[in-house]
């Protein structure tokens, strides 16, 4: 019996496929089934143009069996099979697919398919077993062959005996190590759960023996073990089913099946595109967050089926890093059985998949705000600061398709409004959209900066969260209508009259603000006269790109880079503490160094920042009492 050897360098690319190309050795069985569902499929195409055929799906199926005595594993199919010329010719070269070949010569009828079409997943059995071997009776043909390999030096291809039509092949299972349990791949169970995760939706019933328990002689307290064979796939998947046929529960059911999560999720989009590239899907916005999900340890991604099987558990590039939170999976008869990551991420096909879900995702998203108000604000007290992030990160990109979905306190309405809503009945003098950052709306309430704002009667939408002014400043402006702080210098509400007259009194009183600007050297760019103010003494503002609330979190930053905002301390002209101030200078410069500090404090500790000398800041208090 003559052993023949692999073309052209089959044996390297078989060592390098069984070593690298699979992260999980459990796959081999999916490619096996796929295969098997394959030989089956080639019986319907041929039945579809040959008379003499019929094809009763019924009659086909895929039959796992073991002995785990002599460790071996076999998968039986009721498919095509093969010729001595075509097991030499499909299993003697590797990466050579006689389902792509047979693809290519039938064209696609019925919605049916053939999955394989790199050829290379047959040879994944090498990762489990010692010894493969395939025992093959082709359609119309009396004779039987038998293949039989051990790995990369080689095979050899002898007559055999063999009943009926189809493929079986025969898995000698590897030993344990300490690496690996290959015990695994003999024990019912765990064979069930890989079906399951795997193969579970190809459209042929895959069948096993399982054994079970019964009372024996109607006696309670003894049992009698039988076997009994059961098919272990579902078959027809949810996702191919139409809307109509399915209930809510179908799909809650499936998002617990699938371990999407233990919530309830707040909405299912169910979607089926046929075109350019066609596809199924089925997405859930979630209702909880994942406990991990700001951790590095969070994988984003949709499962990625085949026709059918599952070829990737999280594929992160269906999905935007602003939407990670949903979780679902994607069916596509047009993408192939791809065998690595790498070949997936340049996939034109599924970056067509990936567009086509981000457009769908935002869709039910703006649908959910505008026809259920109270979901969408449940979803986005969890999620709304991912959203926020997807509008502040890679420099704005996506800004345009996620400015209609963020929402903010209003200081008006007392609850969470858009951006649109916030527009649509702004005043016809309003210039801005005014925000107002802090750590929480009731610190916000306090500003002294909101007063002036306030008074005109604008709305002011409350930044709580650190990535809110960062979003603003990248999203610039909305329905042409720009951002304004409430702290920034100018807020564009002053009329020339005001603003002559503030000058004026900064004029007037230069000497004083010179002092006050001299004695907060390096803590203020300057000390002015304020419009702004109506009841409170002082404040702070900011001059320049960097708010003062920014200054808070990029300093809170672990990288500690101690970034500074131009600081701006506004005196209120109208408050007793400015005719203390300009008495002092009068009477007392040491006053006046004494109330520009204490101002200052003050207008920190307004503003939540810490006080640089606390023990300073006491005693200044306690001179002012004596």
């Amino acid at each position: 019996m003559e052993k023949k050897q692999f073309q052209a360098e089959s044996k390297r690319l078989l060592e390098l496929m069984i070593n690298s190309i699979y992260s999980q050795k459990e796959v081999f069985l999916r490619e096996l089934i796929s295969n098997a569902s394959d030989a089956i499929d080639k019986i319907y195409y041929k039945a579809l143009t040959d008379d003499s055929l019929t094809f009763n799906q019924d009659d086909y199926y895929i039959k796992i069996t073991t002995n785990e005595a002599e460790r071996l594993l076999t998968v039986t199919d009721t498919g095509i099979g093969m010729t001595k010329e075509e097991l030499e010719s499909n299993l003697g070269t590797i990466a050579r697919s006689g389902s792509l070949a047979f693809k290519n010569e039938n064209e696609k009828k019925d919605g049916y398919d053939i999955i394989g079409q790199f050829g290379v997943g047959f040879y994944a059995a090498f990762m489990v077993a010692d010894t493969v071997t395939v025992t093959s009776r082709a359609l119309g043909s009396e004779e039987a062959f038998r293949w039989e390999s051990e790995g990369a030096d080689g095979y050899t291809i002898i007559p055999a005996e063999k009943a009926e039509i189809g493929t079986e092949i025969v898995l000698k299972i590897k030993d344990n190590t300490e690496e690996e349990n290959y015990d695994a791949y003999l024990e019912t169970h765990s064979l069930q759960s890989i079906i399951k995760k795997y193969s579970d939706f190809i459209r042929y019933p895959i069948k096993m023996d399982i054994t079970k328990s019964k009372p024996k002689d109607d006696e309670a307290d003894e049992y009698v073990d039988y076997v009994e064979e059961e098919t272990v796939n579902s078959m027809v998947p949810i996702w191919r089913k139409n809307k109509n046929e399915l209930t809510d529960e179908d799909y809650q059911n499936f998002y617990q099946e699938k371990h999407y999560g233990f919530d309830t999720p707040l909405k299912h989009i169910h979607t089926h595109v046929d075109g350019n590239i066609s596809y199924h899907a089925i997405l859930y916005i979630p209702e909880t967050m994942p406990y991990d999900y700001y951790s590095k340890e969070y994988e984003k991604g949709l499962e990625l089926y085949a026709n059918g099987v599952l070829i990737m558990e999280k594929c992160a590039d269906l999905l935007p890093d602003h939407f990670s939170f949903v979780k679902g999976m994607v069916d596509s008869d047009d993408l192939s059985l791809n065998i690595s990551r790498e070949m997936l991420q340049q996939d034109r096909q599924l970056n067509l998949i990936a567009k086509n879900i981000n457009r769908k995702i935002k869709t039910a998203l703006q649908n959910m705000l505008k026809n259920d108000r109270e979901t969408y604000e449940k979803f986005y007290h969890t999620f709304g600061r991912q959203l926020k992030y997807g509008v502040y990160s890679d420099f704005g990109a996506n800004k345009a398709d996620l400015q209609d979905l963020l929402l903010f306190h209003s200081s008006t309405e007392n609850k969470l409004v858009s951006l649109a809503e916030y527009v649509g009945r702004m005043k016809e003098d309003q210039k801005y959209i005014y925000y107002a950052a802090g750590e929480s709306i009731e610190r916000i309430e306090k500003l002294p900066q909101t007063e002036l704002v306030a008074d005109k009667g604008y709305e002011i939408l409350y930044f709580t969260e650190d990535v809110d002014e960062f979003a603003i400043r990248m999203l610039m402006n909305y329905d042409e209508k720009e951002f304004k702080s409430v702290s920034s210098g100018d807020l564009g509400i002053d009329d020339e009259a005001d603003k002559a007259s503030a000058e004026k009194e900064t004029k007037d009183n230069q000497a004083l603000f010179d002092m006050m600007k001299e004695a907060l050297t390096g803590k203020v760019k300057d000390v002015r006269i304020s419009k702004r103010l109506k009841s409170h003494p002082v404040c702070l503002t900011a001059d320049g790109d960097i708010s003062i609330e920014m200054e808070k979190i990029l300093n809170a930053m672990p990288n500690n880079e101690q970034i500074q905002a131009d600081k701006i301390l506004e005196i209120n002209s109208e408050h007793a503490v400015f005719d203390s101030l300009k008495r002092a200078l009068e009477e007392d410069k040491d006053k006046v160094m004494l109330y520009t500090n204490l101002l200052y404090n003050q207008a920190l500790l307004i503003e939540g920042l810490p006080v640089e000398d606390p023990v300073a800041f006491t005693n200044d208090i306690c001179k002012v009492m004596d």
